[in-house]
């Protein structure tokens, strides 16, 4: 699956999305998880215990679809883009 239609998206299960109760970025194949890597930190309005759960998700779907991460924590996209890591 590369591109996801909005019907696609829309009949996705919550458990599919890094941010589930937002539906932002979909982890369903191996392209999607790079993209919810590189988008991780442009996601507004959670908090910190929300990006901690997302970031377990990503690297459940990482290893499913054999992306390797180059980062440990959630925290290193933000100063790898030069975004502060937000205070909540």
């Amino acid at each position: 699956m590369s591109k996801l239609t909005n019907k696609d998206r829309e009949n996705l299960p919550e458990s599919a999305f890094a941010f589930p109760k937002e539906r932002k970025e979909p982890l369903v194949d191996a392209r999607h998880v790079q993209e919810a890597i590189a988008r991780f930190d442009q996601v507004e309005n959670v908090t910190n215990k929300e990006r901690d759960e997302a970031w377990k998700r990503i690297k459940a779907a990482a290893k499913k679809f054999d992306v390797e991460l180059q980062e440990k924590d959630w925290h290193e996209l933000f100063t790898r883009s030069g975004h502060s890591i937000p205070k909540n």
